[in-house]
């Protein structure tokens, strides 16, 4: 069930398998600001919809700001996410090497400045996150 389609984000909801599938965003610096409001939207709709998964899809994704900008990005999701009953959240990582490292880099600031709250786990495929998001093991 699509929650939301714009240019900018694309939040499709699983209500059977409970998992809330979310296309990253470039990342440029002229959307910096919608960007952060449109992370409000998904984490508002996280916690309105209970969501306990969510999917990061960023295999498509461009990122052309510098990396602090990048780093505070990622770091304003986290701890939305944080305000929520998120307990995993899938990352299916991107097919470009450079965006990839650049993510890598951000989530060890993650984990290094936020306790969170919730499982990440970065995978080569959706279908591998997928299956990691209902292994409730």
């Amino acid at each position: 069930m699509i929650l939301l389609n714009n240019t900018i984000l694309r939040l499709d909801y699983d209500p059977s398998t409970d998992i809330l599938a979310v296309d990253d965003p470039d990342l440029h610096y002229f959307l910096l600001t919608e960007i952060k409001h449109k992370i409000d939207t998904l984490v508002n709709t996280v916690i309105n919809y209970d969501v306990k998964r969510v999917l990061l899809d960023s295999t498509k994704t461009v990122i052309s700001v510098r990396e602090a900008d990048s780093r505070e990005t990622a770091l304003y999701l986290a701890a939305g996410l944080m305000k929520s009953r998120v307990r995993k959240v899938a990352r299916v990582q991107s097919t470009c090497a450079a965006v990839e490292t650049t993510a890598q880099l951000n989530f060890r600031h993650v984990k290094d400045t936020l306790l969170l709250s919730f499982q990440v786990q970065s995978f080569a495929s959706r279908a591998s996150a997928r299956q990691w998001l209902v292994n409730d093991k």
